[in-house]
């Protein structure tokens, strides 16, 4: 009854365009009290192209109090273009983007991929070119160390992080969002802190399955 939303990362197989793609879908919404009063729920979901991780289509359904968005990406990495159909309006329009660039969803995936959790140092920086509903990003994320987080599965060695976030309408400032991932082969999210335009959010995992590897609990 007091948490105010879950959220969940799901990773399967699929086709698009007769290619083997994996399709991730990631889901947000509002529950307890907050669902009250502040309805949240949202849908993102990309299919990425199991070698190289590039996206080939990005869904981005939400409704965040009232602020809704419904929109279908289409990418062409042959001509560095974006293909974007607003379902609200059915309104088409084509943005050019740089190359290997990335959604707000494959973006995660690919850093992911990236991380050599032996050779990381703290100041070390990640950029992905991300577009965004009808803009390019450059999106930057700095490495801030490695930490042991108690979990409710045990205590987990993680490798934490700093995105730099557009600051406004959900963040704070720029700064305002911290996440950890395990430090093993999974490298699944395992807690994340932010500092909202209202209030804070604080998530922790709490559920997992399906893992490719073992999830490494450190024994007491």
């Amino acid at each position: 009854m007091f948490n105010a939303s879950y959220a969940t990362l799901e990773v399967d197989d699929a086709i698009i365009n007769n290619t083997p793609v994996y399709h991730i879908k990631g889901r947000g919404k509002s529950t307890g009290f907050l669902g009250l009063f502040f309805k949240v729920d949202d849908d993102y979901q990309t299919y990425i192209d199991k070698r190289t991780g590039k996206p080939y289509k990005f869904i981005r359904n939400i409704n965040e109090g009232g602020y809704t968005k419904n929109l279908e990406i289409d990418f062409d990495h042959s001509n560095n273009k974006a293909h974007v159909l607003n379902k609200k309006n059915s309104e088409k329009k084509s943005y050019s983007v740089p190359n290997n660039v990335h959604d707000m969803l494959s973006s995660f995936y690919y850093i992911r991929n990236q991380i050599n959790g032996e050779e990381l140092k703290p100041g070390d920086e990640m950029k992905v070119n991300m577009f965004i509903d009808d803009e390019n990003l450059d999106f930057k994320l700095v490495f801030l160390g490695r930490e042991i987080v108690k979990t409710k599965f045990g205590k987990v060695a993680t490798l934490k992080f700093r995105p730099y976030v557009l600051a406004g309408r959900v963040f704070k400032e720029k700064e305002s969002l911290t996440f950890w991932i395990s430090d093993d082969k999974n490298k699944i999210p395992v807690k994340i802190e932010a500092d909202l335009a209202v209030g804070s959010l604080d998530a922790d995992l709490e559920a997992y399955k399906g893992l490719k590897h073992q999830f490494s609990i450190i024994m007491n």
